[in-house]
């Protein structure tokens, strides 16, 4: 799924669905099964390191097979999550209390983890060529420093990405902070509810088809639409705001009220919906369709549905969301472009400026914007026939123009800074970003899976500076480095919490991360880069790319009217509407 448009409906006509076709085995309990709600991770160990005194948690999760239960009268389907679970369990950070998260690997093939969204440092970022073999396990060391956010941990691994995904390796890291707490008219609690989107495909025998062994190589749009894992599920929800977190497959600047939301694979998108006058009512959260270059089925103009209450439990807040939510803050505006780069498909390739993954280790790495520079980087859709969600790690960025596809930045857009942006056939977007707070090697890529798994993936390096006036106590340039990388272990350490798993050693590795200094001083290191910035020009040429295959492949753009809110299938835009107030935040 590239793109939706999500729209909420107080009242719905069902359209004929006769001239769109099941590829799957037909599903009868649209709206019939509750939403399962994710369950939140608890820390193992909460750790103060005797020689720095910073506070740390420590978590441990499992990756493992589950067998799940789909279709009623077939059979089951084979899945791998995270601690067994689809979606992974939640987790819930606090802004400035670090976390090392051990990830165990018992599923049967390697993976990588990627904190999505997350300024970590290069060698717990994910990188796609770190990998965890089946049977050692990786500390992942996450800072939990930014504002709060939705952000989503899923599998990186090189090749392999959109299987491991597919098959449920993903969930939720919601991180809060103070000022957001405080906020009036923010739902908290019970009434903040996650919503992972994805479309899958099934078997005549309830089993989950898998698009790795059918040699798919473009895209997945299935015909079975699941919200938190579940086919179509419905939610029991009482008649007051609700805030929804929409993941497919962090505040913005203020509320934005909206008829239609376009999200795309791996975007997020927070929305608050005031279910106050639809008491009694159902309201259906709907897809639109005709979507970029998606074809529809039977069912994927639904989502799921939500039961209203006639009445409600504890204080209701009346209070309306504020016109300002908080300062956020986008980079220092600037015009010229910084450096262009072209995704297509060509010569059977899908590729980034004409280059792939597997060109090489210097081949790959396209961009070296300066630490703490200001840069524009303009992103074209060069041709193949797809339109291609585009993540780049490390850091936000901000929406500053859009040429041909939609052809303007939605109102929503222009208050937020993302990490992922849609670019849809045809069309060339312009992000603005400043590349810090971390040197180092980053990967930006198509999240569009299957693309990135067929090497629609990069590098940029975020190069030194020698005379910043702020010296880190570690380098963290190599996501690759030796002492970070996996661990193996006797089985028997993991069944009886001894050897690496015993509180000692867990102490011992948590005071290694402690005493690395990676991210207390990210405020020096800040003020540092401002200061460098204020007296120095930016190093990088006006323009930088590398040489760009050109595709003869043409390309036509789909336009949808309909007003919803949007998520991205294979072209990664989606829409929904909603008749009652919503506002994305």
């Amino acid at each position: 799924m590239i793109c939706q448009t999500l729209a909420w409906l107080a009242s719905y006509a069902t359209v004929a669905t006769a001239d769109f076709p099941w590829l799957s085995p037909v599903y009868d309990q649209i709206f019939q099964v509750a939403l399962p709600i994710p369950s939140i991770k608890v820390p193992k160990r909460t750790h103060t390191s005797p020689a720095t005194g910073l506070l740390m948690d420590y978590y441990e999760v499992d990756i493992k097979p589950l067998e799940v239960q789909v279709y009623p009268n077939l059979g089951k389907t084979r899945l791998v999550g995270y601690d067994g679970q689809n979606p992974g369990p939640t987790f819930m950070m606090t802004k400035g209390r670090e976390a090392v998260v051990r990830f165990i690997n018992h599923a049967d093939r390697a993976n990588s983890v990627h904190l999505h969204g997350s300024y970590t440092r290069a060698p717990f970022d994910g990188w796609a060529d770190d990998t965890t073999e089946s049977g050692p396990y990786k500390d992942y060391y996450y800072p939990n420093g930014q504002n709060a956010r939705t952000l989503w941990y899923h599998d990186h691994a090189i090749d392999h990405t959109a299987e491991n995904a597919y098959y449920g390796q993903g969930g939720f890291y919601i991180l809060h902070d103070p000022d957001e707490l405080k906020i009036p008219g923010l739902p908290q609690g019970d009434f903040d509810v996650p919503l992972a989107l994805a479309a899958k495909r099934y078997n005549p025998d309830g089993s989950l088809w898998d698009p790795e062994a059918n040699n798919e190589e473009t895209s997945v749009f299935g015909d079975v639409f699941h919200v938190n894992a579940l086919p179509w599920p419905f939610l029991k929800v009482e008649p007051r705001k609700y805030r929804f977190r929409v993941l497919n497959t962090g505040l913005t600047a203020k509320p934005v009220q909206t008829t239609q939301l376009d999200i795309s694979i791996a975007e997020r998108w927070e929305v608050v919906f005031d279910f106050t006058s639809f008491s009694g009512q159902n309201v259906t959260l709907k897809n639109n369709r005709q979507v970029a270059a998606d074809i529809d089925y039977n069912s994927t103009d639904k989502i799921m549905r939500f039961v209203v209450g006639t009445s409600t439990t504890g204080v209701v807040s009346k209070d309306e969301l504020p016109a300002v939510l908080r300062t956020v803050p986008f980079p220092t505006p600037k015009t010229t472009v910084d450096r262009s780069f072209g995704f297509q498909h060509s010569n059977g390739r899908w590729q980034i400026n004409g280059e792939v993954w597997s060109d090489g280790p210097e081949a790959r790495v396209l961009a070296k914007p300066e630490r703490g520079a200001i840069e524009v980087w303009e992103l074209k859709n060069g041709g193949g026939g797809w339109s291609h969600p585009i993540h780049i790690h490390l850091v936000d960025f901000q929406i500053t123009s859009r040429i041909g596809g939609r052809g303007q930045v939605l109102p929503y857009e222009a208050v937020a800074l993302k990490d992922v942006i849609w670019l849809n056939t045809g069309e060339t977007v312009r992000v603005i970003a400043r590349y810090a707070p971390w040197d180092g090697l980053y990967m930006f890529h198509c999240h569009n899976l299957i693309h990135e798994d067929h090497e629609m993936m990069a590098a940029f390096n975020v190069t030194v500076l020698a005379d910043l006036g702020h010296n880190d106590t570690t380098r963290f340039l190599d996501p690759m480095e030796s002492r970070y990388r996996a661990v193996d272990y006797p089985a028997s350490d993991f069944t009886s919490h001894t050897g690496v798993f015993s509180d000692f050693a867990i102490d011992q590795k948590l005071d290694f991360f402690a005493n690395l200094d990676a991210y207390a001083h990210e405020a020096d290191a800040d003020a540092a880069l401002v200061s460098y910035w204020k007296t120095h020009v930016a190093g990088a040429p006006n323009t930088l790319s590398t040489s760009t295959k050109s595709s003869t492949t043409t390309t036509s753009s789909k336009s949808s009217t309909t007003s919803t809110v949007k998520t991205t299938k294979s072209s990664s835009s989606t829409s929904t509407k909603s008749t009652a107030s919503s506002s994305a935040v």
